[in-house]
């Protein structure tokens, strides 16, 4: 491969790059909304239960939580992978400078993979925290939604509290600035490549973890409501006024919760 072809390769690297993270974002949109088609309750069969709540009373748990596992992490995907998209083009922008300068960098995809890894994670935790509250009762089993609005409340306003918190503000600081984070957390080499995703999904599960718990407020497979809070998280992250919005949400968050809390039932 001649030296001209390498260099049209690398400057059309972010194209390359942004394509493949919008590719892989629209397809885990697709699958969301084929998986909610198929949990959707069969008018015509009244008594029907959704297929994956009736696996959490068998014995077959193990094939329940890998379902919900793949559900989660799939929605984590569709939901913060576009609000990563900064980051990630910078850091290809970066590789593909020090290349050009004889420099061997680690290819983009691990470092969008290691941040994937760590919402990976969080997949996990929430897939066994929706096992056990289905079990329990608190989840209801068809709309994957506390039946107990006061217990949303309570969530929505803790989550409202958390926007306002020194913790949130500077993991929100620090997704909002691809420039700054790799220059204080670059190292070379495929391992600081690793440990730059890591460092950076952990930043962003500090950002927005407790926006992520509000599904079980909203319904987990609620579409609407995942991409109502996949914009929140990408306004955040990307408008100039990303912090207001976070404070605006925040405060909204938590007055919707006191007024559920206090026993006012909101309108279907």
């Amino acid at each position: 491969m001649s030296d001209s072809t390498v260099d049209r390769l690398l400057l059309r690297d972010r194209w390359i790059v942004g394509g493949c993270v919008a590719l892989i974002t629209v397809l885990a949109w697709v699958w969301l909304w084929r998986e909610a088609q198929a949990m959707a309750p069969d008018e015509s069969m009244p008594g029907m239960e959704m297929p994956g709540a009736a696996m959490v009373s068998s014995s077959d748990a193990a094939a329940y939580l890998l379902s919900t596992f793949v559900m989660w992490l799939l929605m984590m995907v569709a939901m913060m992978l576009p609000s990563a998209a900064p980051m990630i083009l910078f850091y290809s922008g970066l590789a593909r400078g020090a290349r050009a300068k004889g420099a061997v960098l680690a290819p983009t995809s691990i470092f969008a993979a290691m941040y994937l890894a760590v919402w990976g994670g969080f997949s996990a935790l929430a897939t066994v925290a929706q096992w056990l509250l289905v079990r329990s009762g608190a989840v209801s089993e068809m709309s994957l939604a506390f039946g107990n609005q006061r217990i949303g409340g309570a969530l929505l306003i803790a989550a409202g509290l958390y926007q306002a918190t020194p913790l949130k503000r500077a993991c929100l600081d620090t997704c909002r600035s691809p420039m700054s984070f790799l220059m204080r957390f670059w190292r070379p080499g495929w391992a600081g490549a690793a440990r730059l995703g890591l460092v950076h999904g952990m930043t962003c599960l500090g950002c927005c973890a407790a926006l992520m718990a509000l599904l079980f407020v909203f319904g987990v497979m609620n579409l609407i409501w995942v991409a109502a809070l996949a914009l929140v998280v990408l306004a955040e992250k990307v408008f100039p006024i990303g912090a207001r919005i976070a404070t605006a949400v925040g405060v909204a968050s938590a007055i919707v919760g006191l007024v559920l809390v206090f026993g006012v039932r909101l309108p279907a």
